[in-house]
């Protein structure tokens, strides 16, 4: 059974040898709110695969791209919202869909109890034209 990514199971030696740095980095990280590892009764830092794959995308943005710590807490926040939005955005994508599925059976509905059954084509994208027969005269 894969076990949950957000399961804190890495102590600090571990992690930093996974983001290959100094587990002091990985300390000066969670005093600037870069990274926040779960911690045990008696006090242990211990990091999930989320956060060493947020640690390595801090080492990327460090030492690849040259970008400072403040920067990264500023990209962080915002890869965060983003996210945050994207997935309200995706939600509500979904509940508009089912929204207009309703509808669409009510509407259906209602045409069966007048006597009313309507053929609908699958949508073939916009017409390039008018519909063939149809076509204007031109001068």
């Amino acid at each position: 059974m894969p076990r949950d990514s957000d399961e804190p199971v890495y102590m600090i030696g571990v992690a930093a040898r996974l983001v290959d740095c100094h587990p002091q980095t990985l300390r000066m990280y969670e005093r600037l709110g870069l990274v926040s590892p779960t911690r045990t009764d008696t006090n242990l830092r211990l990091y999930s695969d989320t956060d060493i794959a947020k640690l390595q995308q801090i080492q990327r943005l460090t030492q690849e791209l040259g970008v400072n710590l403040a920067g990264v807490g500023v990209i962080l926040d915002l890869l965060e919202k983003l996210q945050d939005m994207r997935e309200e955005m995706e939600q509500e994508v979904e509940r508009v869909q089912c929204d207009a599925t309703d509808e669409i059976r009510r509407l259906r509905s209602r045409l069966r109890e007048a006597g009313l059954e309507i053929e609908v084509e699958p949508d073939q994208g916009s017409p390039s034209g008018p519909p063939a027969g149809e076509e204007g005269e031109s001068s």
